[in-house]
C-alpha cells in the first residue's frame, strides 16, 4: 500500500540522519475507503493524487507550527505492507482527516519510493498559506483563498537518491 507522509525539510533531514520516518504512530495519508467515497472516483491515479494533496496540506500544518522551517511542503511516498496503515473508522468521513492513516510500527526511509517537494518559486505562497492557515480554519474566506494559493503549486518529484541534495550537508 502506498502512503504519503507529510514532513518539513528539518523532518526530512532528521529522517535521513536516523533512517526512520517520524515518531510512532506515524501519521500518513492514503487511498482509504472514505477518500474513495469522498472523491467518487475509481481512477487510482486520481485517488493517489488526492491522498498526496491531503499530505501536502498536513505538511503545511507542520510548517505553520515550525517558524524556523524552510517554507516548502515535503511529502514522502512510501510503500508499506497492506494492513500496516489503519484509518480511524469513527472519523473516516470527517473532512479534516480524510485519507489519514496511522502506522504503528516504524517506517524506514529506505522504503520510500519518492519525495515530493515544493519548488523554490512556491516558497512565498507557502509561507503566506502557513501564516493564514489558522484564520482559514476559523472560516475566514480570504485566508482560505491564500491557503488555496499554495495548493496551486504542484509538488516536484524527486528520487530517493536525491534526498541528500534536498537536505543539504550533514551536520
Amino acid at each position: 500500500m502506498r502512503v504519503y507522509v507529510p514532513l518539513t525539510l528539518p523532518g526530512l533531514a532528521e529522517a535521513y540522519k536516523t533512517g526512520e520516518l517520524g515518531a510512532e504512530p506515524l501519521v500518513a495519508y492514503a487511498v482509504t475507503p472514505a477518500l474513495r467515497e469522498w472523491y467518487l472516483s475509481d481512477d487510482i491515479e486520481e485517488l493517489e493524487y488526492a491522498a498526496l494533496n491531503r499530505a501536502a496540506l498536513a505538511s503545511l500544518r507542520l510548517l505553520a507550527a515550525d517558524d524556523g522551517a524552510v517554507r516548502r511542503r515535503i511529502v514522502v511516498a512510501v510503500d508499506v505492507p497492506d494492513g500496516a496503515a489503519v484509518a480511524d473508522p469513527d472519523r473516516g468521513l470527517d473532512p479534516a482527516v480524510l485519507g489519514e492513516v496511522r502506522i504503528a510500527g516504524g517506517v524506514a526511509l529506505a522504503k520510500a519510493a519518492a519525495v515530493h517537494v515544493d519548488s523554490d518559486d512556491a516558497e512565498a505562497d507557502v509561507a503566506a498559506a502557513a501564516e493564514a492557515l489558522a484564520a482559514a480554519d476559523g472560516g475566514d474566506d480570504d485566508a482560505q483563498f491564500v491557503v488555496d494559493g499554495a495548493e496551486d503549486h504542484e509538488l516536484l518529484w524527486y528520487a530517493t537518491q536525491e534526498i541528500p541534495n534536498l537536505v543539504g550537508p550533514a551536520d
